[in-house]
């Protein structure tokens, strides 16, 4: 990967607006079908992967841990299990504790059993609705007083990063991930991104404010780093930066700009938690917080055998921690945790890294859900505008929104796009 640090403007082919799982997947699909292009990614901020980010906190010796997505969803379908293996990477196989034949602390106990029946009725609910009514809130399926809707609405923000009263039941049923198991990346899922884009020409910390497409025959792209004419854009940024309007676009877009403001950005935020005493805690293990809380964690319990804990907030609690800071988030997961295996051992506990993808620049959330009635904007997103800009990122996927592979994908087909429309010089 080239931070291209003498790039001070000029003349690009093709200028991809954004380093994440998109705009890198964009960036080495064009590579690989017309080399002939030049290709530069303009990144706002330090570091590529975006929403893809592995870390290796002291307080762990180095071991990696991601900050962002981490788990190959519909691995056996997931471009990035097969990009992992080619460039050398360890996918681990094993089932997620959460599935079938995953590790689940609780799993034998009669209450869990009774709330995990009660969360398949809930989205059995939720398919049947979508193919016999017309969209509404995935909080309308909620039974009142059914004791379980407290775990309900924590599913809902683990799902969404938003409660269930703010999203889309049509969205929801239209979530695909692809068939096959939910594996994972050792060296980190962020580490996967940022790896792949090793050949791809970037530059760090150039804030795109402008687009022009007036001209017929060229883009111009406008950045804090100088400007570029360009003869197709890819727009692979966030629903929330888009609908911020950081950048503005000549003629607008406003059709663009609605849709991204109903497809916003959800909160799901980790705490990695060192222990000290890691054989006190189960291998690999799985568990929420509360059976009745939607404000609850939840937490892998020694992933990969080491001693460390990740818990996994979601929605309002997600925000409110993250306002409120590490030492907050470390005292209410302890006391979560103290409830599954006592003071003494949750006393041993240490905050070895805390992600606020809120308040990331050039970010401001973790990935997008759709408002009720707002799923077809996905499809308004996604539409290229005169087959030289196009838009690419998970919430342009209309089954695969929330996931690194779903940008991916939408990434790829915007250069496949690009491969046919733009001739050779």
């Amino acid at each position: 990967m080239s931070d291209s640090l003498e790039w001070k403007g000029g003349a690009i082919d093709v200028t991809i607006v954004g380093a994440g799982a998109a705009g890198i997947g964009a960036a080495r699909r064009l590579q690989a079908l017309r080399p002939d292009l030049s290709v530069l990614v303009l990144e706002a901020g330090d570091r590529v992967g975006g929403r893809a980010w592995t870390i290796r906190p002291p307080l762990l010796e180095g071991n990696p841990v991601d900050l962002g997505c981490g788990w190959l969803h519909g691995a056996r379908t997931n471009a990035w299990t097969g990009i992992a293996e080619e460039i050398g990477l360890t996918v681990e196989k094993t089932p997620a504790p959460w599935s079938e034949g995953g590790r689940n602390l609780e799993a034998k106990i009669q209450a869990e059993q009774d709330a995990r029946a009660a969360i398949n009725e809930f989205f059995l609910r939720a398919e049947k609705h979508s193919d016999q009514h017309p969209d509404g809130a995935l909080a309308d399926l909620l039974e009142p007083g059914n004791p379980f809707n407290g775990r309900l609405g924590a599913i809902g923000t683990y799902l969404n990063g938003a409660e269930l009263d703010q999203a889309s039941i049509k969205d929801y049923s239209n979530y695909d991930p692809g068939p096959g198991p939910d594996w994972r990346i050792r060296e980190g899922y962020g580490t996967l991104v940022a790896t792949y884009a090793q050949p791809v020409p970037v530059k760090l910390g150039a804030i795109v404010t402008r687009v022009d497409h007036r001209a017929a025959d060229h883009i111009v792209v406008e950045t804090t780093m100088g400007t570029i004419e360009t003869r197709a854009v890819v727009i692979s940024v966030s629903t929330n930066v888009l609908a911020s309007e950081h950048i503005r676009f000549d003629p607008p877009f406003p059709e663009k700009i609605k849709a991204a403001g109903e497809l916003p950005l959800g909160l799901a935020n980790k705490l990695f938690l060192r222990t000290s005493l890691p054989e006190e805690f189960p291998l690999d293990t799985h568990l929420i917080g509360s059976r009745n809380l939607s404000a609850t964690g939840s937490y892998q319990i020694r992933p990969f055998g080491r001693p460390v804990i990740e818990a996994y907030f979601g929605g309002p609690l997600a925000h409110d921690l993250e306002k409120a800071g590490q030492a907050a988030a470390l005292s209410f997961a302890s006391e979560e945790l103290a409830h599954h295996f006592g003071n003494e051992v949750t006393a041993k506990l240490d905050v070895a890294a805390m992600s606020a993808w809120a308040g990331t620049r050039h970010i401001g959330g973790s990935y997008s859900y759709a408002r009720p009635g707002a799923s077809p904007q996905r499809s308004v997103l996604a539409a290229p505008v005169d087959d030289r800009l196009f838009f690419a990122g998970e919430a342009c996927s209309l089954s695969r929104f929330s996931t690194a592979h779903g940008a991916y994908e939408t990434g790829a087909a915007a250069a496949e796009r690009i491969a046919i429309s733009i001739p050779g010089r």
